[in-house]
């Protein structure tokens, strides 16, 4: 190369010029979920790389990295979930150490996007931290980020770099066929789940109906009508995320009310809590499906089934390292 001519095997991005042609492909995994990157990486044939991940007697973070990353495409798998805070300085602590250590493109995998809920103004005087966590990852130094089923979609346009979104429905879709189901109906508990419940309800050839809700407060929920009819129906209610289970549980005692034979939650993230766990119980739910975008807890003997998203995230993994299409991966129907 000479002067200001480029070859055809490099690519401007970002302001820098990167040589993405033979690019080794290198996963690493953060402190949050090591089992789901250990799948990952063995879907893709290749070992996850060395990190050594450190805690000061302060609390403060150190990363080291093992592996030589120099001109390497880079994963790094971090689900910002159980201890948000911690996870998320974490990971980018790991991204500047990958940047210093001139990698030539550094993918942020974000199985589940922490604070995706702050994603308004709703109220006076609150930050909109999901576009906050955008910012740190950018300015960390990330060039791309692969996440599945945000809470919201437009969080997308929070960052000014690419963004994967990848959807859990294909492999829910598979285990919930398997089920052979008498009557299935697809249920969304809340009005802002509609167009994900309508999406699982045409790939599964099945109904649709909403139940309508009252936040009653950060842990309660009240649910108080339905759109649509269920007696009879073996409910699938759809959602991204549960935490405290309040709308879940709210909306299967209303559907039961109104006939539905079974109900069932098929929840992409779930972020349960001993709360949440106390409610199921309590509740009409026979199951609850949810992936291991999270590291699962113990269900106390409730019926969770976890479904693995390791062989969707590593083949959108394999598409990006090969600059390949991913969009038939996160297309919902």
């Amino acid at each position: 190369m000479s002067g200001n001519h480029l070859t055809d095997s490099m690519v401007h991005r970002s302001g820098f010029v990167a040589v993405y042609e033979n690019m080794k492909m290198q996963v690493f995994a953060g402190s949050s979920n090591p089992v789901l990157a250990g799948k990952i990486a063995a879907y893709l044939g290749i070992a996850l790389g060395e990190l050594d991940i450190q805690r000061f007697p302060d609390g403060e973070t150190f990363v080291k990295i093992r592996d030589n990353i120099r001109g390497g495409d880079v994963f790094l798998v971090q689900s910002t979930c159980r201890q948000p805070n911690e996870m998320l300085m974490e990971l980018l602590i790991m991204v500047d150490a990958m940047r210093r250590a001139s990698a030539a493109r550094i993918t942020a995998v974000l199985p589940y996007f922490g604070y995706a809920r702050q994603d308004r103004k709703d109220q006076p005087r609150v930050p909109i931290t999901a576009k906050l966590v955008a910012n740190l990852l950018v300015a960390a130094g990330a060039n791309r980020v692969l996440t599945m089923d945000l809470h919201a979609q437009q969080i997308q346009g929070f960052f000014d770099i690419p963004v994967d979104h990848l959807y859990a429905a294909p492999v829910m879709v598979k285990y919930v066929r398997d089920l052979q189901l008498k009557k299935p109906l697809v249920v969304s508990p809340d009005t802002g789940g509609v167009k994900a419940a309508y999406a699982y309800s045409q790939m599964l050839g099945t109904g649709l109906a909403i139940v309508a809700k009252e936040r009653l407060g950060p842990t309660e929920v009240d649910a108080y009508n339905i759109v649509g009819s269920v007696s009879g129906c073996d409910v699938l209610m759809v959602d991204d995320l549960t935490t405290t289970c309040g709308t879940l549980c709210a909306a299967a005692r209303i559907l039961m009310q109104h006939g539905a034979a079974s109900v069932r939650g098929v929840v992409s993230h779930g972020l349960l809590t001993d709360q949440g766990l106390q409610r199921l119980k309590a509740s009409p739910i026979t199951e609850l499906v949810v992936t291991d975008t999270v590291p699962p807890i113990d269900a106390q003997g409730f019926p969770v089934t976890v479904l693995s998203v390791a062989e969707l995230l590593g083949e959108a993994i394999l598409r990006i390292h090969n600059d390949k299409s991913v969009s038939s991966l996160f297309r919902l129907a």
